[in-house]
């Protein structure tokens, strides 16, 4: 259904080569994913197959059609989501008159729009809100309207372009339920860009994308078992001294901490990683395989060949100046936010939020944009006044004490807000005088700063050359050059590369590790929960649970169980016959899964009815995922609407 060769597409007059000799092809009812971080070139390669961009070069074929010599003629054929929010919605009309609005543009006739338009309502749950604006939906109820909007003429291709960023997890998953039904039931062809690795594992094949270019393409089992016996996860008590000593060993080929342990891949040799441990004085620590991720399969194909800043960055950082202001150590929380509330007129953006955080400690927010992360750090910096409730941060009140506390606290906001046309040097310069840092100290202190988070050889650089990574690594710089005691991160990693995101966590595990910093972190990425020592969920302003990230998890299985799944050749068939008897059961990917409290019974059951339709099939239990917890969470809360 579609065929892509040789792509090219270029912006600037050719200085900036955004798609570099793609070629893949999707077949009918195949769910196909692009997955790179921003800047990747997914978004270009998406639009040249709706007909909004002309390549370069290469050759483009959708539904049989020639795209490039005839972008208008396929539009018929195909369903487009751009990426926003339901950025193809007119948010002055209604959710009936945005519908009605694309069965005229589609010119759907009217008894075949009748019953697409129940169905696609029935799927969505959204007929109870026909009379509201689309301006007053939430996200998740946005993203569900423009996919009714997009789907009215049931074209036989979509092309969805980061449909679930930052929506929140219960719509997330009825978006990929509705699109894993349609492809089941209609062998709809799906074509989706992400920038969320495990969004990988509900497609049917992948390509992983970067700067352009495809690196690696198959399906996600596949890529990940290419991987199998090369990842261990190290415990130790002190994660961070082993990452410093981990890169020394000539065997591995990157390393990362994930929560209290260090994740090491070997590299193509295969070599003994105990062996290495032990000559590195480290026979002491346990080790255990680990089956690979996607984003670990992203990690090996960027880290091939020199050594990356990844596996050196503990010793980079371990060479700067020790940080504190030379006052005496408390053993007081470093933050505590006690009913903390906001409120913009009539709209309650934070209700009643308490959190306690302590030194040295990386607490996350998880939450969907919207559910109040990015106002409730901003309470706490003295950027936004509360409406009720009391806070102190690093022992000063948000209310009263706003100035002093700006000394004390580093801020990484959610969008990069640094002076792109000053270079990296002047902009660490300019923050040592806005913080106040003595002139005497200031040049040995930017120095430190830039050895230490591997930014000296960009000193020269203006950030509007860096890439992303690079980008927020700066902010990062300027966020601790005055040796803050608590530092706020607001979704500092959106859109990057893994290979960068897995290099600015390490950063972020030292400082609070080593260096004693309380971090709060807010992010929309459930895989970055494994980073944090306690998580707290948040939805539409409420906190809904607060722990470290196992205790959720397992809390969650006990109130709901674990995940029952089901891996058969037949998925489309084995899922329309589970589905009608187990009504939680959905496709993810080319599996079917549900949350079963009662496993013991249900898997005979399945494998029983399964096994009467003639359907080979394996069925087991696996743990929740991150997002299968926030989901069970919200749903024991009551809050599972859509």
């Amino acid at each position: 259904m579609i065929e892509v060769r040789g792509l090219r597409r270029s912006y600037g007059r050719g200085r900036i080569l955004a798609v570099r000799e793609v070629s893949f092809a999707v077949a009918r009812g195949e769910v196909f994913g692009l997955i790179g971080p921003d800047g990747a070139g997914k978004t270009s390669t998406i639009q040249i197959l709706a007909g909004i961009l002309r390549p370069d070069a290469g050759q483009a074929r959708v539904a049989g059609m020639d795209v490039v010599r005839n972008p208008e003629g396929v539009k018929a054929a195909i369903g487009y989501m751009p990426q926003g929010l339901g950025l193809n919605l007119y948010d002055s009309l209604t959710v009936e008159e945005n519908i009605e609005f694309f069965r005229d543009l589609r010119r759907v006739p009217a008894e075949r729009y009748l019953g697409n338009r129940e169905r696609l309502l029935d799927m969505t749950r959204l007929e109870p809100f026909l009379d509201r604006a689309a301006g007053k939906l939430s996200g998740g109820m946005r993203q569900k309207l423009a996919l009714i909007c997009t789907l009215i003429h049931l074209p036989d291709v979509l092309l969805l372009d980061e449909p679930t960023t930052g929506v929140d997890p219960i719509s997330r998953r009825d978006f990929w339920s509705i699109v894993h039904t349609l492809v089941a039931s209609r062998a709809v062809t799906v074509l989706l860009t992400t920038s969320y690795m495990d969004e990988a594992e509900r497609c049917h094949r992948v390509s992983l994308m970067h700067e352009g270019a495809l690196i690696a393409s198959g399906p996600p089992e596949e890529l990940a078992g290419s991987l199998a016996g090369r990842l261990f996860a190290l415990r130790a008590a002190h994660p961070d001294d082993v990452l410093a000593a981990v890169p020394r060993m000539p065997t591995v080929q990157s390393a990362t901490i994930a929560g209290g342990e260090v994740r090491v891949l070997m590299g193509d040799g295969r070599d003994d990683l105990a062996g290495a441990l032990a000559a590195a004085g480290l026979s002491d620590v346990p080790l255990a395989p680990v089956p690979a991720t996607l984003e670990d399969v992203f990690v090996h194909h960027l880290t091939r060949g020199p050594r990356s800043f990844a596996a050196a960055s503990g010793l980079l950082l371990a060479r700067a100046e020790p940080t504190g202001n030379g006052e005496a150590v408390t053993t007081a929380p470093a933050i505590v936010a006690d009913r903390l509330t906001c409120q913009f007129d009539s709209f309650t953006a934070v209700t009643e939020v308490s959190l306690e955080i302590q030194r040295g400690e990386i607490v996350g927010l998880l939450g969907p944009n919207g559910a109040g992360k990015t106002t409730f750090i901003r309470m706490l910096c003295g950027l936004q006044t509360p409406t009720a409730g009391t806070a102190t941060v690093a022992g000063y009140d948000v209310r009263r004490a706003r100035d002093d506390l700006r000394g004390h606290i580093g801020y990484m906001s959610q969008r990069f807000s640094l002076y792109r046309d000053q270079t990296v040097l002047e902009n660490l310069s300019l923050s040592a005088g806005l913080y106040g840092i003595p002139r005497a100290m200031r040049r040995r202190r930017v120095e430190a700063v830039l050895a230490s988070l591997g930014l000296d050889p960009l000193a020269d650089r203006l950030p509007r050359a860096l890439p992303l990574g690079l980008r927020q690594r700066l902010a990062l710089a300027c966020a601790i050059l005055h040796e803050p005691r608590v530092l706020f991160l607001d979704e500092p990693t959106a859109g990057v590369d893994p290979l960068a995101r897995r290099q600015f966590w390490d950063l972020v595990h030292l400082l609070a590790h080593q260096h004693g910093v309380a971090v709060l972190v807010s992010t929309h990425y459930m895989d970055e929960a494994t980073h944090c020592d306690r998580l707290g969920f948040m939805h539409e302003g409420r906190l809904i649970a607060v722990g470290p990230p196992d205790e959720l998890t397992r809390r969650a299985e006990e109130d709901g169980g674990p995940m029952v799944t089901v891996d058969a050749p037949d998925f489309a068939r084995a899922f329309t016959l589970l589905r009608e008897r187990l009504p939680g059961a959905m496709l993810y990917g080319r599996r079917i899964r549900w949350q079963s409290l009662q496993p013991e019974s249900e898997i005979p059951q399945a494998r029983g009815w399964l096994a009467a339709a003639g359907i080979e099939a394996r069925v087991e239990t696996q743990r929740l995922s991150m997002e299968d917890t926030f989901v069970s969470v919200l749903r024991a809360a009551g809050l599972s609407h859509g």
